[in-house]
């Protein structure tokens, strides 16, 4: 479900050095030119030392969760076989607390329904499932993600195959305006309240937890915008088919 965000500050430092090289032929001899005096390294000063530790999490991500999809198959173990309209329709049908007619996800179920042969594919929530090795077993696992009504957010979903079952090891609800995989990371950019800055949050797999874990969360600056005071929510995608998906590679 969508985490809320902890409220940050932007930390600007930079650290620039400078050195200067005159071009060759204007008497340049080449030696060791000193670069001026080394500031003195101080030590960090840990402060309030006899605070109270924390007795609860900083903020409630759900760390490490997993969920065995019912009602799917995995021919062969071989994940690229699952159906991902029916994937997203055993999360459907698994929470009805979040996608019932009383849920935050309420029109999400109605438009899923498009996304089968007759359907209207410019409804469906659906978006291109992703094949890769996130887990490190040598066999793909699948990313997916659809768009969640009337929140205009979009789910973040990624599966592996574990004991011939479909498991879910990632679950990320947010306003997303980009997703990428690197390595066996998942990375989830979202817009920021500050014109020109995005938050990145990096989930990686942890094999002793068996899930992708939240592992890094970045607020960065990715330039000026002219137009607008808030980054918008992306256009909804639609699955070309059920079978549609591409690796990535």
């Amino acid at each position: 479900m969508p985490r809320p965000r902890p409220n940050r500050t932007a930390l600007v430092a930079g650290a620039v050095a400078l050195v200067a090289v005159t071009a060759a032929g204007c008497g340049d001899t080449g030696g060791l030119r000193g670069a001026g005096a080394t500031p003195t390294a101080i030590s960090p000063a840990k402060l309030w030392p006899d605070l109270r530790p924390a007795s609860s999490p900083a903020w409630p991500y759900d760390e490490g969760s997993t969920e065995t999809v019912k009602g799917v198959g995995v021919p062969g173990d071989d994940i690229r076989k699952a159906d991902p309209v029916a994937v997203v329709g055993a999360e459907i049908a698994a929470h009805p607390d979040d996608y019932g007619s009383k849920g935050p996800y309420h029109a999400t179920a109605a438009r899923t329904d498009e996304c089968g042969p007759g359907g209207d594919g410019r409804r469906c929530p659906l978006l291109r499932a992703y094949y890769r090795d996130l887990t490190g077993d040598g066999h793909d696992d699948m990313t997916l993600g659809f768009r969640l009504y009337p929140t205009n957010q979009t789910a973040v979903r990624v599966y592996t195959v574990e004991h011939h079952k479909l498991v879910q090891v990632l679950a990320d609800n947010d306003a997303i305006i980009g997703v990428e995989l690197a390595g066996r990371t998942v990375i989830v950019r979202s817009p920021a309240g500050i014109t020109g800055y995005e938050y990145r949050t990096t989930w990686a797999w942890d094999p002793e937890r068996r899930a992708m874990v939240f592992s890094r969360d970045e607020f960065l600056r990715t330039g000026a915008r002219k137009h607008a005071t808030r980054m918008p929510s992306p256009a909804p995608t639609a699955s070309p088919s059920a079978s549609g998906s591409a690796s990535a590679r």
